[in-house]
This record gives structure tokens, sequence and C-alpha cells, in this order.
């Protein structure tokens, strides 16, 4: 699929947030290979100092510097950078302040936190900073160094003000390189070339920090990108088969010849009760996907749906969540 024909076209940073246990860093990852597909250049971004890339590519803890993690389908390389806060505002402070070597001293003497401790928006200009950089960056020839850049985000409760770095520094500075700084982010952050991806599952809580996510994203004039439906169950069962197990209306004594004629006669009795058991269960949760999903559509936002894997995530289950980005389009 070429770019031209994706639902982010002319998005070059792709900021992925969640709320906790969603599998947003998995859903970054994955979306890092769909827009590297091809042939193009991606850097993944992680902010939260867990180093959840590294483990799901299966490599060594990330250093403070971009480095490949992966090749993706058809050509591309995934390369990953794992912010180091610290590391970082030395970097602030050498650029904007002519600081240099006295960063590393600072250090030692605890100023890196007493600075983020007394001005905590300066910590999100940074972390922004430094993923705005890296979508800006060019080479020699003038073009782009990154095709695309995937920023592994905050959860939801804090997107809105993580991005909103101009707010953050409102009190802190009016002039000078810290306002210049945060001016040059927000250009980055509120461009079309900017979308706020927003993972959920389909179940009642994430569903509602999703839709208050993008209601709180929208009322700051941040750019939001698609929702992204993360392990969803598929239906085992047909539509009146799922509505006789929601009723208890399924009848075991059905379920028991149909053990036996698939030759478990031993105990069809008991594996009859389970089963229904869970068809009721399997039901119950069908029902709360559908309902979850019809409240997203009022987002009229663009929906992706990735699949629960059965047999759980490693590298090959990553790109085949990457295949199902790019078959919708997302990539």
């Amino acid at each position: 699929m070429s770019a031209k024909d994706t639902d982010w076209d002319g998005v070059r940073l792709h900021v992925v947030t969640g709320k906790g246990g969603t599998g947003k860093t998995t859903v970054a990852a994955a979306l890092a290979l769909a827009l590297a597909a091809g042939g193009r250049k991606v850097l993944l971004v992680e902010v939260e100092g867990r180093q959840g890339i590294a483990q799901l590519f299966d490599c060594p803890p990330l250093p403070y510097e971009e480095r490949r993690v992966a090749v993706a389908p058809d050509g591309g390389d995934v390369y990953a950078l794992a912010i180091d806060t610290e590391e970082a505002l030395i970097e602030y402070l050498e650029m904007f302040y002519n600081l240099k070597r006295a960063g590393k001293a600072m250090t030692r003497l605890g100023v890196v936190d007493f600075v983020t401790a007394i001005a905590p928006g300066l910590r999100d200009v940074i972390l922004t900073g430094k993923t705005s950089e890296a979508v800006r960056r060019r080479d020699s020839s003038g073009a782009f160094v990154y095709d695309a850049v995937v920023m592994d985000a905050p959860p939801t409760g804090r997107i809105t003000k993580f991005l909103n770095v101009n707010e953050e520094v409102s009190g802190l500075a009016k002039v000078g390189p810290i306002r210049n700084h945060a001016d040059t982010v927000m250009r980055v952050v509120r461009s079309p070339e900017t979308a706020v991806h927003f993972v959920t599952l389909l179940e009642e809580m994430p569903v509602q920090e999703t839709m208050d996510g993008v209601a709180e994203l929208r009322a700051a004039g941040l750019p939001v990108g698609g929702v992204i439906i993360n392990m969803e169950h598929p239906p085992m069962l047909d539509d009146d088969a799922l509505a006789a197990a929601a009723e208890g209306a399924l009848d075991p004594d059905a379920v028991v010849r149909g053990l036996k004629a698939a030759g478990l006669e031993h105990g069809a009795e008991s594996i009859a009760a389970v089963l229904t058991a869970e068809a009721a269960e399997h039901a119950r949760r069908t029902a709360l996907q559908r309902r979850e999903k019809r409240r997203l559509e009022t987002l009229d936002r663009p929906r992706y749906v990735l699949p629960l894997l059965p047999d759980g995530m490693d590298l090959a289950g990553l790109y085949d969540l990457a295949q199902a980005l790019r078959e919708q389009g997302a990539a």
C-alpha cells in the first residue's frame, strides 16, 4: 500500500496514547512497523523510561541513542529511541544555555531533579522537544531523515497536558530559550503533520477514557487521529446462538448429544454444563463489545481493529498486528 492511499496521508508524527493496560506500547510498535513497510525509515520513541520497546523487539535495554531494532515488511527500517530525561535535560542545557560539561556535574549535584521538580512542565517540553526535533531533522541533501516518527506517549489521562507544552510553561517563561523551544514544539504538535491516536479495549472504562481524551484534545486545539481497538475477541457463535446463550436458553441436552456425537461419551453432562456457562459469558462479552463499539462510532474518527492474538504477544505477533493495520489503511 502506498502512502497516498492511507487515512493518515501527510502525518509525520504519530502520537499513541491509551489507558494503562490497553496495549498502547504494543500498538505503537506495530504502527511503526506498518509505517516503515515498503522501504521507509521510521523512528519509534519511548518517553516513559520503561524499556517496553526493547522487550517487544526482544533486544537489550536501549541506550540513549537512535538504534535500529527491526526490518519492516517489504523492506524499511524501524529505529528506536528511549529518551532518558536526565540526558535530554543535559543536552537541552548545553544547547540553549551553553553549559557544556557543567551539565554532567549538575547531575551529581541533583540539580536535574531540582529543575524538574520546580518546573515540571520543563520535563514535558524536553521530551516532546526531542521527538519534534526528530520529526524536523533533515540530512545533507535536505530530505527528512525519518519518513515518520511514532511516539509511545503517556496514558490518556495525561496526554493533553503532556502535549500542550505552551500552556505548561506559560508561568515559567514568557521569553527566552524555554519559551522559544516550547513555541517550536507546539508548531509541530499542532500542525496537520501530527495525529494523536487512541488505543482502547472494548470495555467501558477504556472507552470512556478515550472519549474524554478526544474531547480534551479537541478543546485544546490538538489534532486527533484514529481510534485503535486492541485485542478484540471475535464472536465464536452466530447471532441466534449468542441470543440463546445470553438468555440462558441453550438446551443442555442438545449440547450433551453433540458431545457424544463427537465421541466424548465420558463426562458429557459435566462438560456440557461448563460449555453452557462459558457460552453465556461469551455472549455477555460480545454484547459488551458491540455496545462499546457503538459508543466509539459517535466520535466520528477513523477506527482500526486489532485482534486478540491466541498465542499471546511475541515478535511474530507484532508483525501480524502491523499487517492488520496496513490492511485497514492505517499505514
